[in-house]
């Protein structure tokens, strides 16, 4: 909440500032209240919102209660499944961060949180949920061009703790990513 009202604060401050501002702006530029600040401060509470989320669920990361994805497993919750087999399940992202965005998860998390937890016993499963990565990828037609990302801990903005692997595709990734 303070992170929102300092952000707007910010964007206030700042059109205002393009809007006085000679030096800042070239003669006989008119800057609009709408102008970019306001999506910069989306992406700041966007960003501060996926932090918190990320710093809330590592609170309660290893109880080894159900996650949401357990759930979906268990088709508790409904998905839309683009792959399945015996060991992983691959689903939409509910927020995707690009026309494609896919999460690949283990069936069975096995103490396998997050990547920093992996043991020489879960190298098949590492395997077959970069395999069905590539599966996904084929099968939503980015197979020319997608990114593979597993966020890991509270600083790697892991908000879920079952391990899963993001794809993502259908647009020009950047680099350096976030």
């Amino acid at each position: 909440m303070a992170a929102t009202a300092a952000a707007a604060t910010l964007a206030a401050a700042t059109s205002s500032l393009l809007r006085r501002s000679s030096l800042l702006r070239p003669h006989g530029l008119r800057v609009s209240r709408d102008f970019a600040p306001r999506r910069f401060v989306r992406h700041i509470a966007s960003s501060t919102n996926e932090e918190a989320a990320a710093r809330t669920a590592a609170a309660t990361a290893d109880t080894g209660g159900p996650t949401i994805f357990d759930k979906i497993i268990a088709k508790e919750i409904p998905s839309s499944i683009v792959y399945e087999d015996e060991k992983v399940l691959a689903f939409r992202d509910i927020n995707p961060q690009a026309p494609v965005h896919v999460l690949v998860i283990p069936k069975l998390r096995d103490g396998l949180t997050g990547l920093d937890k992996a043991e020489p016993r879960h190298a098949e499963i590492l395997g077959q949920l970069l395999y069905a990565a590539k599966v996904v990828a084929e099968k939503e037609g980015v197979a020319d061009g997608f990114r593979v990302v597993i966020n890991n801990g509270a600083e790697g903005c892991q908000s879920v703790y079952h391990l899963h692997v993001h794809v993502l595709g259908g647009r020009q990734m950047k680099w350096p990513p976030g």
